[in-house]
């Protein structure tokens, strides 16, 4: 507090002066006014009195000293009094300050809890705030504590000295917590306060309005006995915190409510280009229709409004699952990366608008998608309405060109051309049947209504012609660079059934050419292709399609022409090559093989070579033919190539 003082004697005779007769040139005030200018310690000013007695000064002399220093002790402590709230008032503008420029609360909490500390010369001070949720307080921030498990407790309501004042909203003190009854101890919370050594405790409450937020606490780690001043000091503290909490709650509210305000904005600036776009896509489409646009054109009407890319798909050529989903929900369905919007009518399925490579899509632009396919459905009815002449004008040339009735090759031509088809490509005809139990009469012959409006419109859009005949249909169909018959008619099989919902087996003939020169090779096709459609049902492959060539041997018996070249050549046609590259006697061999009962031993007997040369010549033989070229179903058939190669060898010498 200050350095010792020394009073002198002749301070105490001017004292003594001052109260006799002689001059008052030196007042009994002043050793007082010199420890006071000093900031002297309380003890201090005892000693002009005690010396005084000592020397044995008159009564009068040490009657004034002592007034002198009672006067003096008075005017001490105004002016400590005063030096302290001075502190305590620019410690609370301090913290009002940086409360009027609250950025982070975490900051400006922590600042009053030290301030708190230091005016009140406590060891720790720390700030709990409740919860609402929970229904409890739990510490916020401390200052000057030491223990982990003391920094994170939590205080039910009416628990402890905190609790208590968060439970009344009233100042609570206690000079040693341990031995003070009128809290309610707990386990937790007294091993929390022994760990950190809290012995006296303040607590005020944090209010807003009636409401109690929280605690503000002082602690001392020895007894203690606080001051009202303090424990006024302690709750302007807590008005300034609980000030602080509400500003920090309306500025977090303030930013919530911005940040929803942009977030509204940028809601309505989507829904406005969303909104924008559906209209673009509503004029395009319109406009379309009015100037006879395909599907095509709507897709591509629709790929600039999405900013992506939407084709029209074949109901055969796009995922079944989520196909049929978008049919039954009448919505476009998310599959993969893509979006699949069903274009149906009246039961049947036409095909389907797809979005390629745009997994998120707005639910408006998704609505855009599902009108879309609608659209395309009703310009597809339009084109049907539209095409059912040209269908029957399609069915009237292939009966024509099945039936032979009019051969002139020029006006077959110009028949073909007026329907986009040209009968100099090569083609193959399938015959179709539908393969699915019908309940009567009415529901086949429906269903056969359907199977030729599906192969109609296939044709159509592959250039070919289809007309219904033999209670199923009959198509012509060209075949594309690098396809089969075999894959064609599966294909077929395929799309016709997806489109009808039901199994539809499908023959194949082997590929035609030059129809107008040859219009009969079309009803001898058709009649291999049904062939080929009947061995399919009774071997159970209803729903299938297949070709002669896929039939092995009884390929030849199913086939108009008997390929018998095409049979040999696809059943040991590498053998026969290699023996021509190499000069090998491999077809030799595998003859005399069969004929001796598949015996090397007898083979080689028979051929004139060792046992060793058999075996090397079959080996090459089964890596030409694959590894079951021995099993019964194909040594049957390699036996009967082999027959029938050697019979055309003996025709060519």
């Amino acid at each position: 507090m200050g350095n010792p003082v020394t009073v002198s004697r002749d301070h105490v005779r001017s004292a003594e002066r001052a109260d006799g007769a002689a001059p008052s040139d030196a007042p009994t005030e002043t050793p007082f006014l010199e420890l006071l200018a000093r900031g002297a310690p309380v003890d201090a000013y005892e000693q002009p009195v005690l010396l005084a007695r000592a020397e044995g000064r008159p009564d009068e002399t040490v009657v004034a000293l002592e007034r002198a220093k009672l006067l003096a002790l008075r005017v001490r402590a105004e002016l400590e009094g005063r030096r302290r709230r001075e502190a305590e008032l620019s410690a609370l503008f301090e913290t009002a300050h940086d409360l009027a420029g609250l950025r982070d609360l975490d900051s400006v909490l922590r600042a009053i809890v030290q301030r708190a500390r230091s005016l009140l010369g406590t060891d720790v001070a720390y700030l709990s705030l409740n919860d609402p949720t929970r229904g409890d307080t739990y510490m916020r921030v401390t200052e000057g504590s030491v223990a982990a498990r003391f920094q994170q407790l939590r205080l039910g309501m009416g628990e402890g000295l905190g609790g208590l004042v968060a439970q009344t909203a009233r100042p609570y003190v206690t000079d040693d917590y341990f031995k003070d009854d009128r809290f309610q101890h707990t386990h937790a919370i007294d091993a929390g306060v022994r760990d950190e050594g809290l012995v006296a405790i303040l607590g005020v409450p944090l209010m807003l309005g009636r409401h109690v937020i929280g605690v503000l606490f002082a602690a001392d780690r020895r007894a203690r006995v606080f001051e009202r001043e303090q424990i006024a000091l302690l709750g302007s503290f807590a008005a300034l915190a609980a000030a602080a909490i509400d500003t920090a709650n309306l500025l977090t509210e303030t930013r919530s409510a911005l940040a929803g305000l942009e977030r509204a904005n940028e809601i309505i600036r989507d829904r406005s280009g969303v909104i924008e776009r559906a209209s673009d896509v509503h004029d395009r489409l319109t406009e379309l229709v009015l100037r006879g646009g395909g599907v095509h054109d709507v897709a591509a009407a629709v790929s600039q409004v999405l900013d992506g890319t939407v084709e029209f798909t074949e109901a055969a050529d796009t995922p079944q699952g989520p196909l049929e989903t978008s049919r039954a929900e009448g919505h476009a369905v998310r599959h993969k990366d893509d979006w699949i919007a069903a274009v149906a009518a009246g039961g049947e399925l036409l095909g389907a608008l797809v979005l390629r490579g745009h997994p998120g899509l707005d639910p408006v632009d998704q609505l855009t998608l599902e009108r879309a396919a609608m659209v395309t459905s009703l310009l597809l009815l339009a084109r049907r309405s539209a095409a059912d002449a040209e269908q029957r004008v399609r069915g009237e040339l292939l009966d024509d060109l099945l039936d032979a009735r009019d051969r002139d090759p020029r006006l077959l031509r110009e028949r073909a051309a007026r329907l986009h088809a040209d009968l100099d490509a090569t083609h193959v005809v399938l015959a179709a049947r539908l393969d699915g139990p019908a309940a009567d009469a009415e529901q086949e012959a429906d269903a056969r209504r359907r199977l030729w409006s599906a192969a109609s419109h296939l044709a159509a859009t592959r250039h070919g012609l289809a007309a219904a005949r033999d209670g199923g249909t009959v198509l012509l169909l060209p075949l594309r660079t690098g396809d089969t018959a075999t894959a064609l008619a599966r294909r077929t099989a395929r799309h016709l059934g997806t489109a009808v919902h039901e199994a539809v087996t499908v023959g194949a003939s082997a590929p035609v050419r030059d129809l107008a020169a040859h219009p009969d090779a079309v009803a001898t096709a058709y009649a291999e292709g049904r062939r080929c459609l009947e061995a399919l049902r009774l071997l159970g492959r209803a729903g299938d399609g297949a070709a002669a060539q896929d039939f092995g041997f009884l390929g030849l018996l199913l086939a108009g022409d008997r390929d018998v070249a095409g049979f040999v050549d696809r059943t040991i046609g590498q053998v026969v090559a290699y023996d021509e590259r190499r000069g090998t006697d491999l077809v030799r061999t595998l003859d005399a093989y069969f004929t001796c009962g598949m015996s090397p031993a007898r083979t080689k007997d028979e051929l004139h070579v060792h046992v060793n040369t058999v075996a090397q010549r079959l080996e090459r033989v089964g890596r030409l033919l694959g590894d079951d070229w021995q099993s019964p179903a194909r040594a049957l058939e390699i036996q009967l190539a082999l027959r029938l190669h050697g019979l055309s060898a003996a025709e060519r010498r």
